[in-house]
């Protein structure tokens, strides 16, 4: 039985977006999804399931950080059989190549985090996405003709740290942008031979100190939200 998620068995789709915020989950429940029932509110994280274009989905939230998406994900994928976990977050650019408001999809994520190596005996500190959904991910940003990056990302267990020095891990396998979750729901998804995926849209840009404000967060993120609805009926 799930410690964290309390909703009932069949309550959760089998394909889910997980937010960091729940109120971001919140809103594309609100605005996005038809007949949209909260299922579980445990620690006032949010689950919601409806439908979008027909399709059954559920939109929930991770918390933030490997420990706690690690939780959610992995209870989600063994509690409630879901199939497929497309991540939709922000995340800071490393690098001026990127821009505010950029939409990346994930291939790679870097991590200093031991949580891969303790919960399942993976040694990599590198781990790809899982199954098929990165390229569903690609397909449909074509189709929709939203401008997409594909790259590595730094998956790091730090927000604040006392240097402006990227890590060394993500110099080594050129991460364009840190986040703080993909790495443990990848690892997750590949331990338990399931599918996932991370959307990512770029917030701010370390070295200039660029960020998008509060007002333009909603607007911001709207590609990327479209992006992984239309993805996630598709699988």
């Amino acid at each position: 039985m799930s410690i964290h998620i309390s909703a009932k068995t069949g309550a959760i789709a089998k394909n889910v977006l997980l937010a960091g915020d729940p109120l971001r989950a919140k809103y594309i429940a609100d605005h996005f999804l038809q007949d949209a029932t909260l299922v579980s509110q445990t620690r006032n994280v949010l689950y919601y399931t409806g439908n979008y274009k027909g399709q059954t989905l559920t939109v929930g939230a991770s918390g933030m950080g490997c420990a706690s998406i690690g939780i959610y994900s992995y209870e989600l994928f063994t509690e409630f059989n879901v199939d497929c976990i497309i991540r939709i977050g922000t995340c800071g650019a490393y690098t001026t190549d990127l821009n505010l408001f950029d939409v990346l999809n994930v291939n790679l994520a870097a991590s200093e985090s031991t949580y891969a190596k303790y919960a399942w005996e993976i040694q990599e500190d590198t781990i790809a996405h899982q199954g098929n959904a990165f390229e569903r991910i690609n397909e449909t940003a074509i189709q929709l003709s939203i401008p997409l990056n594909t790259c590595a990302v730094h998956s790091s267990d730090i927000f604040y740290r006392n240097t402006a020095d990227i890590p060394a891990i993500a110099r080594a396998n050129n991460c364009l942008a840190v986040e703080m979750e993909a790495f443990a729901l990848f690892a997750n998804a590949r331990y338990l031979n399931k599918t996932a995926a991370a959307l990512l849209t770029v917030s701010d840009i370390i070295p200039t100190h660029e960020q998008i404000t509060a007002g333009e967060r909603e607007i911001a993120l709207m590609p990327m939200i479209n992006l992984a609805l239309e993805t996630i009926i598709k699988m």
